[in-house]
Formats: structure tokens, sequence, C-alpha cells
């Protein structure tokens, strides 16, 4: 079966809808990079079936370059010199970009978060005046600019930061997160197997990003065993993900973050002073700064997320750390060691390592899926439990911790769950678990007389061990039920 759109249904409505409107628009597009941003549009354009495109990929360059870049474009896009003459200035390009959205084109900037370095920041003064004379003409221009971001911070600055020269300028804003579950499972339908160990080992790599999916696809190994992906993918010189994460996330860093980014990998859920004390052994120059890095780490690069436990107040110091993609914290924590000593060690040996440590991770990320599963499914109104907060796990300082608490206050009910790569460990957490919810019942009164249930989860379950959980008090499930209304 040939690769399809999968996912994205109510984003590619809402472009389309955009695009048919035949005048002018100024859209801003965000997500992580491989996320979809451009196939979206191409999709899109595709379905409307009218208009014609011109994208560009902004370099993180000197002017020069952008420019060389953008030329290169017009070409590729097969445009002519007489009525399109090549822009040699920042200026002469904001003013190309009128010339083609005013002839019907819709212009599509990709990284248009570098424009927010200084060398090329007079550009945005010189579009805003190109904007704001399109804007005036909006019912006789027929084209359009779409800009991207991967670096979102950054491109949220360049528009919506009250200083800067696009600010309010766009008329529509996308922002594009990771396909949920559903769109994944139609994928794993189409091209691979559902099965709750295959399910649970690609997403905890690839979570949602359709890029690395199709990649899998494309080099015939979404269907493959475990190792054979893992080689395919990562090991070979003509490997397509050998060298994503230093290309596409961490060459932004250059390497001033290195440390941090690996600890909290190797380490969900590590504490502020987890972190500190590590930075303090192995680099005690940078100790100092381990606050200015989480901070910067989260707020501008999205990689790091802070997580507080439920009820906590928003300046509770009780936080915790979480690589926010999967396939950076794999890279990170499992596989960038074993791929940069390919030349010294055997091949085999390598990939052994590396889905070794990824097992150990795959821990971790069922919980993160069982969560968005439960959120999915109450969203669409299946499962047997309807959520009416957040899921979130919950933790203090008294060694209190559960890996999934389910709150439906309209009926007064709430779930504690244990999670459990390895079925056989379920019954001996079941017992840990309600020590822990009674710690947290004595700290939250007001759910003590709400019911409460005990969930016991897998990534699959035999009928002892379903039979074995039930007379424990505790109600079992695996991935192929939470999945099976999906």
């Amino acid at each position: 079966m040939a690769w399809g759109f999968y996912g994205r249904s109510k984003e590619l409505q809402e472009l389309q809808d955009i695009l048919a409107r035949r005048r002018w628009f100024f859209v801003r597009i965000t997500g992580r990079r491989r996320i979809g941003k451009t196939a979206l549009v191409q999709q899109a354009l595709a379905r409307t079936g009218h208009g014609q495109m011109v994208y560009v990929q902004i370099p993180d360059s000197a002017p020069a370059g952008v420019l060389s870049t953008f030329r290169d474009a017009m070409d590729t896009f097969e445009l002519s010199k007489e009525e399109f003459a090549r822009p040699d200035s920042l200026l002469a390009l904001a003013r190309t970009v009128e010339q083609l959205v005013r002839a019907g084109y819709f212009v599509a900037l990709d990284e248009f978060q570098y424009f927010s370095r200084k060398h090329l920041w007079e550009f945005t003064s010189h579009l805003q005046a190109v904007v704001d004379q399109l804007s005036a003409d909006a019912g006789s221009v027929p084209g359009g600019l779409i800009v991207l971001g991967s670096l979102h911070a950054e491109l949220v600055a360049l528009l919506e930061d009250r200083t800067a020269p696009l600010y309010n300028r766009t008329t529509d804003q996308l922002e594009l997160k990771h396909l949920d579950i559903a769109s994944v499972l139609d994928i794993l339908d189409a091209h691979s197997s559902r099965n709750p160990s295959r399910l649970l080992f690609l997403w905890n790599l690839f979570e949602g990003v359709p890029k690395f999916y199709r990649d899998a696809y494309e080099q015939g190994v979404l269907d493959e065993d475990r190792r054979t992906l893992l080689d395919r993918m990562f090991f070979r010189s003509s490997s397509p993900l050998r060298t994503e994460a230093d290309n596409w996330f961490l060459s932004e860093l250059r390497g001033r973050y290195d440390v941090v980014l690996k600890f909290v990998a190797r380490n969900p859920g590590c504490s502020n002073g987890d972190i500190d004390a590590y930075v303090r052994e192995v680099s005690p120059g940078t100790a100092e700064q381990v606050g200015g890095y989480l901070k910067i780490l989260i707020d501008r690069y999205q990689m790091l997320e802070r997580r507080q436990p439920i009820f906590s107040k928003p300046t509770s110091r009780n936080g915790r750390y979480y690589i926010h993609d999967n396939f950076l914290r794999c890279w990170l924590a499992a596989l960038h060691g074993s791929v940069s000593a390919i030349h010294f060690r055997p091949e085999s040996v390598l990939i052994e390592q590396s889905d070794d440590r990824l097992i150990e991770l795959e821990g971790h990320g069922l919980e993160r899926l069982v969560a968005q599963l439960y959120e999915e499914r109450s969203r669409l109104g299946v499962g047997d439990f309807a959520l009416t907060e957040r899921i979130e796990g919950y933790w203090d300082r008294k060694d209190t911790e559960i890996d999934l608490v389910a709150l439906n206050a309209s009926d007064q009910v709430v779930r504690f769950g244990t999670c459990k790569r390895s079925p056989e460990r379920l019954p001996q957490s079941l017992s840990k678990l309600r020590l822990d919810v009674e710690r947290f019942l004595n700290a939250h009164r007001r759910y003590r007389n709400w019911r409460r249930e005990l969930v016991a989860i897998a990534p699959e379950l035999t009928g002892s061990d379903r039979a074995s959980i039930g007379g424990l008090g505790a109600i079992p499930q695996d991935l192929d039920e939470l999945t099976s209304e999906l």
C-alpha cells in the first residue's frame, strides 16, 4: 500500500478554508521539525486544486545566503526572470514576496524564525510595509504568505511581541503537535501491525512524528523486528535518522546544554536538585548556570518540560524534568553513544546495546502512552472512564509515586494506576500502589468519599495475568484494550 496522509483532519480543513478564500492571508504555522508542516501545506494546496506555491527553506546564514537560497527556489519553481526579478537585497526580497502574492502565488517561508537574527532583522521591517499594503488591498490580492517555524519561542516573538515590526499582522495561526495515537494506529494498520509491543516500541521511539514513520516505511523496515529497524534507520552510512538529532535539534544549541539534556534523558523525572548535583560533579564550571539552562531549554527550545504534582501550586519547587520529545530522549539516552562508536566496535554489539537501553526507556514511555490514550479515549467518548481533569502522575516528598491519577468529577470516581512493561511485576506494584493511594487520600481528603478504582496496566496481558490482577481487586488493562476503539 502506498504511503498516505495521516491525521491532521482539523488542521487540514482549516488551511483548506484559508486557501479557498482567494484573498490575502498571512498564516503562521508552528511545530517541531519533521512534524509535517510542509506536508500539511502541500496537502491543502493539492486538495483545493488552485493556486501555485513558492516554497523556500530559510537558512541560518548571512543575508547573502538567504538571498541565494530564495533565488534558487525561484529557479526551481520556474518563475520567469522577465516577470519576477531575482532579489539582491533584503528590501528587494520583501518586494519580491509582494509581487508573487499579488500574482496569485502562495509563498511559504520555512524556518522563518531565523529572521530574528540580528543580521537579518531588517527584513521584518521591510516585510511589515509589504504586509500592511497587502492587507489594505486584501480583496484584490489573490495570493498569500505562509510562515513556518520550528523554534516556537523565536517565531512567536517575531509575530506577537509588541515591539516587533510584524506584531499583530497574521490573519491565521496553526500549531501542529504530534499525531494522536489514533493516527499512529492508522499508519500501523496500513503498513505494519498494531501489536502492543510494536506500538510501544515505535511510539516510544518516533512518537507522533509522521516523517519518521515514513522514513521507516521507505527503508522497508516499518514491519521488521526491532534490531533490523534500528540497524537500517540509525547504524548504516545511509541511515535516514543517523544525523537527525544533531542536524535538526542539537545544532541550535552548539553544545551548550548537552550535560543537562543527557542527564534528564537518562533520568526522566529528575528534580532540580538531581540535575544541579550531577552538573557540579561532571562540569563544575557550568554549575551556576543550571537554572538559566533549564529556563532556556523549556521556554525557548521546548526540549524540556517541567511537571508539577497535580494539585500543587504553579510556584511549587517540587517539579520534575523530562525531555519533551520521545525521539530526542531516545537518541540521547540510548542511541547517540552507540551510533558514534560505529567505527570502533562491532555493529551487532552496538545495536544490541541500544535496544537494551530503549527497552529500559519504554517503562517511562508506557506511562506517557497510557496517559495519552486515556485522554484520547475520553475525548472521543469511548472506553470505560470519562475524564474531567487532565491526567498526570502524582508524587510528593514522602515517597508517594503513582503512575496514573484519573479524575471523573461528574461521577466522583478517582482511578489510580500502575504501569509496568513486564506484567509479572504488576502484583508487587499493586501492593505499593495501595500504600501510595492511602498517603494520597490522607493528603487530599476531598477524594476520600469518592469511589476509588485501581488499575494495573501492561502492554500485553494473558488470561492468567488478568485473573491474578482481578483477584487483587484491580482492573487489568493492556494496550489492545486501550486502543481497540480508536
